[in-house]
């Protein structure tokens, strides 16, 4: 059977724009597979790889403006966002240069041999080193920071492991785009071209994690697809780590004090965080819980009067505009719930954007655990709570999130509870802000409890490169054999425990 042509389409319109590759087929898969674990060893060099950063980095530069018309033929996402995105991505990179180069992400750690301890302790030395081969599956939302040349490639590449990414089917040639440069920067470097690998298709997805030369992979996008191949890494023969982002809620309490305070400004503030990027951020706050009472109803208020004044958005592809659409209709047909300001379809290629309204209590019954489900897209659900204790019952309710967020007022005295039972819900707590932009920094977190990702690592900042490293200890062994970061002069000057 004849492999099927990739196209690029424009979600304004729905129509095919161009033909970009053909879809990989399962030989196409295994060859590109074996073409990246053949060269992994020329990775092996710390400071070719941050060279070799840096040079795709300036190289994505260098191509702004190709690059950003082409994502935005194919996500609608316009020039400025798109601009922001594509600094956020080099930096990103530059960032993972400077972790190799400082080489604290080895965590080498030296026990030196004490004959006189219980029981007696030979010479222990103990680093990290890379994993192999790692797939990596393009998000939708993000077609350049968390696509092909986004973070988990950047992270990848730091570790020493090249990459075989698969690209999403919303921003093919984008990716052909960004992944033709990455290879050009690896040639530029004095690397194999095939330290980055590009595959398009789904059933290359399915392949790809399944692949015996494939030691790990990282995901972003929905709970139904990252599941499936969660399901399928850890079914293999031999498991393989899978760091899968896959959905979030990223509930936000208002206390009464809060709310009282400054009811219209954070009616506000939410329309601007959850329609960020037409509300496809895996950050937007989709479950608000704000009280009831003349200051809840202000709030409520502000929120509909700023979310009547956005004007109609384009989604990524008609897919999701169609599962928007059904959602929150779905969702609006539940008893009790309320629309402010109706979200739904705009016309035949936009949507708008609205708020679902409804009791708190109504969280706590089975009927009503829709609600409790990440809708794609910008809506949010606004639960009124009546009392802490049924604040308590819904948060007790709540699935894994990649963030939760508490407003508060001034010396309020339901900061430090909520602070506490927001906590076990989510990878990153926010207090007085709102959840959507994801700051690339060393003390950053972007993961959370299951569903919101399958392991505890993050996929943003320094510490994300821990995820494609394995720790191995040498006993014994005589200097000249060891690695040049475990040796007794320590030649690396790597910073060592």
């Amino acid at each position: 059977m004849a492999a099927e042509p990739v196209w690029s389409v424009d979600p304004r319109t729905g129509k095919q724009r161009e033909r970009v590759a053909v879809e990989a087929t399962a030989e196409d898969v295994d060859r590109s597979v074996r073409a990246a674990h053949a060269v992994r060893e020329s990775l092996a060099d710390r400071t070719v790889r941050a060279a070799f950063l840096r040079t795709a980095a300036d190289a994505l530069d260098g191509a702004a403006d190709r690059i950003v018309a082409a994502a935005d033929a194919e996500t609608a996402l316009g020039p400025v966002r798109l601009t922001g995105e594509l600094a956020r991505t080099t930096a990103q990179l530059r960032a993972f240069a400077e972790v190799v180069e400082d080489g604290s992400y080895l965590d080498v750690r030296i026990d030196l041999p004490d004959p006189g301890a219980t029981p007696p302790r030979p010479d222990l030395r103990r680093w990290k080193i890379p994993l192999g081969v790692v797939a990596v599956y393009a998000a939708s939302n993000f077609p350049l920071a968390f696509s092909v040349p986004g973070g988990d490639t950047a992270s990848a590449l730091a570790a020493g492991c090249p990459v075989v990414v698969k690209a999403h089917p919303d921003h093919p040639a984008t990716s052909a785009l960004c992944a033709a440069l990455l290879r050009r920067a690896a040639a530029d470097s004095g690397l194999p071209e095939d330290v980055v690998v590009l595959l398009h298709g789904f059933d290359a997805g399915v392949e790809l994690v399944r692949h015996p030369l494939v030691a790990a992979a990282g995901f972003t996008g929905s709970v139904r697809g990252g599941r499936a191949l969660f399901d399928a890494a850890a079914a293999r023969p031999v498991p393989i780590p899978f760091h899968g982002e896959l959905g979030s809620l990223n509930p936000v309490v208002l206390t009464a004090a809060a709310t009282g305070e400054r009811a219209e400004e954070l009616g506000a503030g939410l329309a601007a965080s959850m329609t960020l990027g037409a509300g496809q951020f895996c950050t937007k706050p989709g479950l608000v819980l704000a009280p009831s009472g003349e200051a809840g109803d202000r709030f409520l208020d502000a929120l509909a009067d700023a979310l009547a004044a956005t004007g109609p958005a384009v989604l990524l592809d008609h897919r999701m505009r169609e599962a928007f659409v059904t959602g929150v209709a779905g969702r609006a047909a539940l008893s009790g719930v309320k629309t402010p300001v109706a979200p739904g379809a705009a016309d035949a290629h936009t949507v708008t954007a609205g708020v679902l309204a409804v009791d708190a209590a109504r969280l706590t019954e089975d009927g009503h655990r829709l609600l409790l489900e990440e809708c794609f897209g910008p809506v949010t659900v606004v639960a009124r709570y009546a009392s802490r204790t049924e604040l308590a019952e819904v948060l007790s309710r709540l699935p894994g999130n990649l963030t939760a967020t508490l407003h508060i007022g001034a010396d309020d005295p339901e900061a430090a509870g909520l602070l506490a039972e927001l906590t076990p819900l989510a990878g990153r707590v926010l207090v007085d802000g709102w959840p959507t932009g994801v700051a690339v920094a060393a003390a950053q977190h972007h993961g959370g409890p299951y569903p919101a990702t399958t392991s505890t690592s993050t996929s943003v900042g320094a510490t994300a490169i821990e995820r494609w490293l394995r720790p191995v200890t040498y006993q014994s062994t005589p200097d000249h054999l060891l690695p040049p970061e475990l040796r007794d002069g320590n030649p690396r000057g790597v910073r060592r425990h």
